[in-house]
This record gives structure tokens, sequence and C-alpha cells, in this order.
């Protein structure tokens, strides 16, 4: 997996996050601060002067990534030169073949909830692989490890390759699977946008469809192989999509897994609207898994 760390402001979450996938999936870690690249000397030396200040910043942020880390956590470290984070993340996860990109919240984010900066999102539409975000103040008990997968279900035929691929997922990491979906209905009803706002007698209808589908989706994870515990099928309902997503309850070393929009582009990571209202009100870390990824 391969870890972003920002040169500019040391943060703990992503790091917290990588070691837990690492230690739940034998993964190893590739930590990167991304740097600009050099330019042509120019008189006076100020150019040398910025990459000296912005790569000693870059050793600096690995230096702590290390100490977060510790020596139980396999990690390479290491400063990449790219025209941006976005960038040099893409290029590493592609030339070591990563299964995954790891990255924090944005700075000024909600602590507990996560918010995209400009990095961030512009990685999601890039990232041929699936981007981890970690949650604002994001912290981990020492030594812990996945707990449980929950994959987001839109009741369709396009979310099962996501749960089929979440089920694999939480198998290889020794993790339960749920399957969950969100329901929204507003006090006043009407419809407000992405997911399901809808009235309460059309919210209760679509519930049991999806519970109905679900749970034939459970059987077909129960009969593979090598399956994971399987939970059950949650289905939150709230006013808003903070109380529908905390309606299901959920565990501190869970993990959320959501998929793109089919609308993106093929093998690349583009935030539906759906995935983009359940990845700003999740209180644990969110995997965002590219459209045509999942089944792979």
């Amino acid at each position: 997996m391969v870890i972003g760390v920002d040169p500019a402001h040391r943060s703990a979450s992503a790091l917290h996050l990588a070691a837990m996938l690492a230690r739940s999936t034998g993964t190893d870690l590739i930590v990167a601060a991304v740097v600009p690249p050099a330019w042509p000397s120019t008189a006076g030396g100020a150019d040398a002067e910025w990459r000296g200040y912005t790569r000693d910043n870059a050793d600096g942020a690995l230096d702590y990534a290390a100490a977060v880390l510790g020596e139980s956590i396999a990690a390479e470290y290491l400063l990449h030169e790219a025209p941006s984070a976005r960038r040099g993340l893409v290029e590493l996860a592609e030339q070591r073949e990563a299964s995954m990109i790891v990255v924090g919240s944005a700075v000024d984010g909600q602590p507990g909830r996560i918010a995209l900066g400009s990095a961030s999102d512009t990685l999601l539409h890039a990232s041929p692989v699936p981007v981890a975000i970690a949650p604002r103040g994001y912290r981990t008990e020492a030594g812990s490890r996945v707990s449980r997968v929950t994959a987001a279900y839109r009741g369709t035929g396009a979310s099962t390759p996501l749960v089929l691929g979440a089920a694999g997922v939480a198998a290889a990491a020794g993790a339960d699977l749920r399957v969950a979906s969100f329901a929204v209905v507003p006090r006043d009803s009407g419809t407000s946008g992405a997911g399901l706002d809808a009235d309460q007698a059309i919210a209760d209808t679509w519930a049991a469809d999806v519970e109905k589908h679900a749970a034939s989706l459970v059987r077909q994870v129960t009969e593979l192989e090598g399956a994971p515990g399987v939970t059950g099928v949650a289905v939150g309902r709230g006013e808003s999509w903070e109380a529908a997503i905390a309606d299901i309850g959920w565990e501190p070393d869970e993990v959320l897994v959501v998929g793109s929009s089919t609308l993106g582009p093929i093998a690349r990571v583009f935030l539906g609207s759906h995935a983009a209202k359940i990845l700003r009100h999740s209180p644990v870390p969110v995997v965002v898994v590219p459209h045509g990824l999942a089944e792979r």
C-alpha cells in the first residue's frame, strides 16, 4: 500500500489506518512524501533554498511517520518527485503495483469525519486502485486489526461486485462482513438530492426490497470458499445522511467500502452523489473502489 504524507502538515490519521490495514492483511507499506521536481538553477540560489526547505519538511514528515508506525510495521520511506501529490501517489501505485493508496482527511475538516482537500479530491478522480481515507484525528489502539468490513449496497445489480469484492477483502483481513444501505427521510419529505430521499411509505417499501435483495447476496457470499463471517444486512434510516449512517452503529476498528459511480471513467475512481454523501458522514475510514475493479 502507498501511504501519502503531507510534508506541510504532520498528521497520524492515515498512518494509524495504514498500520491497521497492514496488520490485518500482511501488506508492506510504502510511505511517501511527494515534493516538487528540481527546477533549473536560478540566479542567487533561491530555487536551491526552496528545494532544501521543502525536502527538509518532507524528511521531517517521514521521520514522524516512522516514529508513529514503529518497527513492528514493515515500511519503506521515500521522497518522490512529482508536479503534484496526486500524480506522485498515482505514479508510485502504478510503479509498485500497489493494492491501495491511503491518505488522511483535509486539515480543515471536522474532527472524526472525512473532508476532501484539493489533493485527495483530485486523487479520487485519477487513482487506478482503491483509495482509503482516514477521518480527521483517526486513531487506533496498539496492535488493532480490522474487525468488520461494511459494504455500502445500493440495492441494484451494479452493487453486487462491490459486495463480493468486499467479502474477499474481509476474508483476507480475517474480519466480518456486513452489508448496509441508507434511507434518508427528511422531516418535510420530498426529494432533496442523492440516495433515497423520500417519504416514509416509499422508504419502507425500498428498505424491504433492499433487505430481500441483500439477503440473497449474503447467501452467495456464505457459499464462497473461505467466506468471511457475515453479520447480516443493516438499513440505516434518518432525517439526514448523518443520522441514517449513524443509525446502524459502528465498531471502532471497522472500515466502510463504497463503490465509485458507474458514470465514472472505467478503472478510475469517480465519486457519485451517493458515495460522496456517505463518505462525508462516515464515522469510520472509507475505502473508495474504482468502477470496474470491484469484481476483479
